[in-house]
């Protein structure tokens, strides 16, 4: 860097050009996806047909369409897009968040959106490889690396890890326990078929059983942090399979093996069935949960994510009491710029720099394009105005400091947790 590029911010325009070079200059860890990396090829989604059938997009279809839910489910992909398409772009103007995403990541892609012309972006889409797929979109969206959502109970990606898993950098693993702490029932024979010495109650044999399929899927992964996503009446402590099975488990597990626990709490599942995985809900969380485990377990390391908007206050106050909580992202039904922002006002003002405000949850690949672009100007508008109240109250900035703030926000955070001793 040039020495003209550490000199102090002396005024506005500076400041803003300053950010604006920080913000189209820093490679982004994108610390919670579903993407996959190229090896995994029956989970890869990806183009035109994989974006307009999204579930957000399927959620918004129906209301706009009085398709019988059966009809729409018995249509081929292509026939899915085509109707959606219709629905939600040329029969209404495509206004909404998911909507406006689609047409952001073609148009970054090089598309013309202006012709409307879905054979031509199918067209585009068949002529590319998945792999040079991935190359452009991740120099696209600005992206150093992603972190995956492994599950080993899914069948379909457990052969790979099994054999024929190449490792690929771009791609970080994160290890998935849904089945484990929400679906005991089917998970445990799952776990005696292959072998663990499990059963029904939450013995102490069967948790130290979870704990070793823990350690040896966490190690073959190489996973750097464990996830689940929780309804909104998570209790702990909690006299329950899932209350035992989480405090003599898997907590155990990842104190062991120094990884941190993501909780991802609210999400209610199927309040739609007709909509299937577009059916799925938000319900209002209590935050004690949280905070007990925080505190009954100080050298456990816990990430959160919240899904009700009424959640981010409290989530925010207490990751101000316990150091060994990081708050990441606007999960799901807060991913919405309005939401983005009041999020990012309140995280700053109370926490400072010292959060990730944003991960995308793509599912498909070329999402993580529109989500970053949509996600970096929010944010960095936010951060000017609060760069600017910084300088007016007589502090002074350079830009060096500028992008180790830009750089934190963005992945170097959520990198600094993850060596953390506490």
């Amino acid at each position: 860097m040039g020495g003209d590029r550490v000199m102090k911010i002396a005024n506005a325009k500076a400041l803003k050009a300053a950010l604006d070079r920080a913000l189209r200059q820093v490679e982004i860890t994108d610390i919670h996806t579903h993407l996959y990396a190229p090896c995994f090829r029956e989970l890869q989604c990806w183009g035109i047909d994989e974006l307009l059938t999204y579930h957000y997009l399927i959620a918004e279809f129906f209301r706009a369409s009085d398709l019988p839910y059966d009809d729409f489910w018995k249509l081929p992909k292509r026939g899915q897009a085509d109707a959606i398409w219709k629905a939600l772009f040329i029969d209404h103007s495509p206004l909404s968040e998911a909507c406006r995403g689609v047409l952001t990541a073609l148009d970054r892609l090089g598309l013309d959106v202006k012709k409307r012309d879905l054979k031509a972006y199918r067209k585009y889409f068949d002529g590319q490889k998945v792999e040079k797929q991935i190359d452009r979109v991740f120099e696209i969206a600005g992206l150093r690396d992603c972190y995956m959502t492994n599950d080993p109970f899914d069948d379909l990606e457990r052969p790979v890890w099994e054999g024929g898993y190449r490792a690929d950098a771009r791609f970080k693993a994160a290890l998935r326990i849904d089945p484990i702490l929400l679906g005991w029932d089917k998970a445990m024979p799952r776990l005696k078929e292959w072998g663990y010495d499990v059963e029904p109650e939450v013995t102490d044999r069967t948790a130290a059983e979870v704990r070793r399929f823990l350690g040896t899927w966490a190690k073959r992964m190489d996973g750097r942090y464990v996830g689940v996503s929780l309804p909104p009446t998570f209790a702990a402590p909690e006299d329950s399979v899932t209350g035992r099975m989480l405090e003599k488990a898997v907590l155990p597990a990842c104190l062991e093996l120094e990884l941190p626990l993501a909780l991802m709490v609210g999400v209610k599942r199927r309040v739609n069935p007709g909509l299937r995985m577009a059916g799925d809900a938000v319900g209002l969380a209590r935050i004690e949960p949280v905070e007990y485990l925080c505190a009954r377990y100080p050298k456990n390391k816990f990430m959160l994510t919240m899904l009700a908007r009424e959640n981010q206050h409290g989530a925010c106050v207490a990751a101000r009491k316990f150091r060994n909580l990081h708050l990441f992202g606007c999960w799901w039904f807060v991913n919405n710029p309005s939401i983005i922002d009041e999020i990012m006002r309140e995280r700053i003002e109370l926490l400072g720099p010292l959060v990730t405000p944003q991960h995308s949850d793509a599912r498909i690949l070329e999402q993580v394009v529109y989500k970053w672009d949509h996600s970096k100007k929010v944010i960095g508008d936010v951060l000017l105005e609060k760069y600017t109240d910084l300088l007016g109250s007589g502090w002074t900035l350079d830009e060096k400091e500028l992008r180790r703030d830009v750089d934190g926000f963005f992945g170097g955070n959520f990198r600094e947790f993850l060596k953390r001793r506490l």
